[in-house]
Parts: structure tokens; C-alpha cells; sequence
């Protein structure tokens, strides 16, 4: 949902997001919307080359977001999801998961697996099924609310492979190439041993996100590419279709899409590798020993921080750009310990790593063995879990049904 999310969409803080402060194109969005071929090129998103896509949003982290209601109190939507590949880590949790129970309370959220996203690659089809409950029981472990939320799985709702092909069908492929994911992962896996699932996997994921007509997604530095697409789509295809030549077949007509906005994480960190504080905590990553999975056990942390990378610097501190390390591990603890910067900083200045270490070792297991527990709870009663799924895709069907429907309508099918 990078793919890790939309397969992971990161807010890594455990204070409310931001929103970048106007996402409207203005003079752009007109030019755009008279000439359908045409694609911002050659722009910066959020000060960076992002080969060719440009993010007309201004990233704004002085003000905090407030939920906008209409007179009838009708939440904004935010739609987030995780792949069911590997373990959740630490950087599933701060990065995303973490977030969503304070999303929850304001929003209208639906959180999903998304186990579509996880079969672009090889996969072990035995695993699948059971991953995607795991990760669903994470999900509700952490304390995502079922009376507040939606949780559900990609695969249940089947309006998201549909919409994704009607979706591709106004894509232009020289869009796709340009992203730099895909031309990371075939370079290294060879064009053989790639499937057309890895380059049009965007489109999925813009369907996922348009489907629920979501006002913002949570979103982080490896993903505002993905974003972008999704938002040139959404005018793409609200000029291609929409308007009045909807209303001449007898829709609404207007946009058929809202263009989402991001949610910009304050921080902007993210959890790194325990073995390369310049790397990002990977699921994919091939030692075991790089993350701390939500579910490993008391000693097994105790044993991952105890050899983690450290450098040989006198004290501890945040921002120093030669000790990637320090500034991972105090930010990781900074969380989840729910202290300031500040706090830290003053805390652990005079620290030596072995100190250091017992106390990020205590914190994490303190703050992960409620999760553990309940984990255990809600995994070994399968009806509970079945019955959570089932009815958080019903919820989402219903949305995302209204939507297809329109989006039929809108292009001149004949319908049933």
C-alpha cells in the first residue's frame, strides 16, 4: 500500500500529522485538465528530484491537523494499509500502525491488508492466508478499534482488481516507467524474473486509495511518488470522463474522484536498519538481525540491541550526521518511551552504549509485551478474527462499490 504501504504508509511520530498546506494545483490543475496527455515534468516534490512527477503540495509542519467537518459532521476519510510479507517490525508499528490509533479517533479510517500488493513478487502460497490473518490480528493487538475502524483484507473487497484494470486503461505506460522503484527492483531481480504485476502495481495502489474517495493518506518519503501518480490519475481520469459528459449519460456528474491529499509525518524520520543506520528497517531485509519484530520475544531483543551497529563516539546525541546509528536508536526510544526530544537528549547525553542499551532494551519490551499478549488472545480465537474481517469488508464493499458504479457509468458501459 512500497511498497511496503500504501503497502506502508508512514507517519513515524507519535504526535498528530500534519497536512501539507494546500494541495490544489491552481493555474496547473486548469492547464492539466485541458490537455489530458499531459504530465507535470522535471519538478521537485518537497525540495527533491522526483523523476518527472510533481507534488503541488507545499509541505507545511507548522500546524497541526484538525479533522474538517461539514455542518453535518462527516469525517474526512483516510485509508492506510501493510503487506502480510514477513514479520511486522518496528517500523511497521512507529511508522505506521502506531499512528492509526490516533487517526481513528478523528477520521473515518479503514486499514486493510493488502495482500494483493504482496503476490508482485515470489511468494510462499502456503504463507498467505496465514499471514494476512497475523497481520490483521496485529492490527486489532495494537489497538486499532473495530467500533471506530475498519479493518479488512485487500483481497475481500473485489472492486479493487476492477477498478484497478479500468484505471489502467487511461494510464499512460511512460507514467509507470518513470517510477523509481520499479526500475530499482528489475534492475536487480533482471527483466526474466519480473512480472508486469511490478510495474503496474501503482495503479493498484491508486485504486486502493480512489475507491474510498479518501480525502488524505498517510504518506512518507519513499511513497510521495506513488501519491503523485495516484493524484495525476484522479484528474486524468475526472477530465477524461467526468463533468458533464458523465451527466450526459446520466450520472451526477463532476469529478468522480477526489484527489487525496497527503498527511506529512512532523518528524520526518524513519526507523532504520539496527545493522546500517542509513538503511531503512526492511521486511525484505535478508538478516533477521536488522529489525525487531513486534512478536520476538524478551531475550530475542535483549540479544538484537545487545550486537546492534554503534560507533565509538564519547556520549550519545540526536542529529549528528556521522553517527546514523545513535540518532536511530535514541529516536526509537524517544517513541517509544512517549518523552520529548528534549527529554531524551538531556536523558541519555552522558550514556555510554552499554548503559544505553539496557534501558532501550526495557522500553521495548515493556511497551511490546501488552501487544504480544493480546496478539495471543485474539489469534487463537479464529471465529473472533473471521468475524472482524468479514465485517469491515462489507463496510468497505459498500463504499467502494458506489464508486466503481460511478466510475462504469462514467466511462459508457452497459450496466446490469
Amino acid at each position: 500500500m512500497g511498497r511496503a504501504a500504501l503497502s506502508q504508509f508512514l507517519i513515524l511520530s507519535n504526535s498528530s500529522p500534519r497536512l501539507s498546506s494546500s494541495l490544489s494545483c491552481g493555474g496547473l490543475q486548469r492547464k492539466y485538465l485541458k490537455r489530458p496527455g499531459f504530465i507535470r515534468q522535471n519538478r521537485a516534490i518537497n525540495g527533491h528530484n522526483a523523476t518527472g512527477f510533481h507534488c503541488c503540495c507545499s509541505l507545511s509542519l507548522s500546524q497541526p491537523v484538525a479533522p474538517e467537518t461539514s455542518s453535518s459532521s462527516v469525517r474526512k476519510r483516510i485509508v492506510s494499509g501493510v503487506q502480510p510479507t514477513g514479520a511486522i517490525h518496528l517500523g511497521n508499528y512507529l511508522g505506521a500502525i502506531k499512528n492509526w490509533i490516533a487517526l481513528q479517533n478523528s477520521y473515518d479510517t479503514l486499514f486493510f491488508i493488502v495482500d494483493l500488493h504482496a503476490i508482485t513478487l515470489p511468494y510462499d502460497t502456503q504463507q498467505l492466508s496465514k499471514a494476512s490473518r497475523n497481520t490483521a490480528a496485529i492490527y486489532l493487538a495494537c489497538g486499532v478499534d473495530t467500533s471506530k475502524a475498519s479493518v479488512f483484507v485487500q483481497s475481500h473487497v473485489r472492486a479493487h482488481v476492477e477498478l484497478m484494470w479500468l484505471l489502467s486503461c487511461s494510464t499512460p505506460i511512460g507514467w509507470l516507467n518513470r517510477m523509481i522503484q520499479f526500475k530499482e527492483k528489475s534492475r536487480k531481480a533482471g527483466d526474466e524474473n519480473v512480472g508486469v504485476a511490478l510495474l503496474t502495481y501503482p495503479v493498484l495502489m491508486a485504486s486502493d486509495i480512489l475507491l474510498y474517495q479518501s480525502d488524505f493518506v498517510p504518506v512518507g518519503e519513499d511513497q510521495k511518488q506513488h501519491l503523485e501518480l495516484t493524484r495525476e490519475l484522479a484528474e486524468r481520469v475526472n477530465y477524461l470522463y467526468g463533468g458533464r459528459k458523465w451527466k450526459k449519460l446520466g450520472g451526477r456528474g463532476g469529478p468522480i474522484f477526489k484527489v487525496p491529499e497527503p498527511l506529512i509525518p512532523p518528524a520526518g524520520a524513519r526507523v532504520m536498519s539496527l545493522t546500517d543506520g542509513l538503511s531503512k528497517m526492511s521486511k525484505s531485509a535478508p538478516s533477521d538481525q536488522s529489525r525487531i519484530n513486534l512478536l520476538d520475544p524478551k531475550d530475542v531483543i535483549a540479544n538484537k540491541i545487545k550486537r546492534c551497529k554503534t560507533d565509538s563516539f564519547p556520549g550519545l546525541e540526536f542529529d549528528n550526521p556521522e553517527r546514523p546509528e545513535c540518532n536511530n536508536l535514541l529516536s526509537i526510544y524517544q517513541i517509544i518511551s512517549s518523552k520529548t526530544k528534549e527529554e531524551v537528549a538531556q536523558e541519555c547525553q552522558d550514556m555510554n552504549w552499554g548503559t544505553f542499551k539496557n534501558l532501550i532494551t526495557d522500553a521495548l519490551v515493556d511497551h511490546l509485551h501488552p501487544i504480544q499478549v493480546r496478539y495471543e488472545e485474539i489469534i487463537s480465537d479464529p471465529a473472533y478474527l473471521d468475524g472482524v474481517l468479514a465485517e469491515g469488508a462489507t463496510k468497505a464493499a459498500a463504499i467502494a462499490d458506489a464508486t466503481l458504479e460511478n466510475v462504469y457509468q462514467a466511462m459508457g458501459f452497459l450496466r446490469r
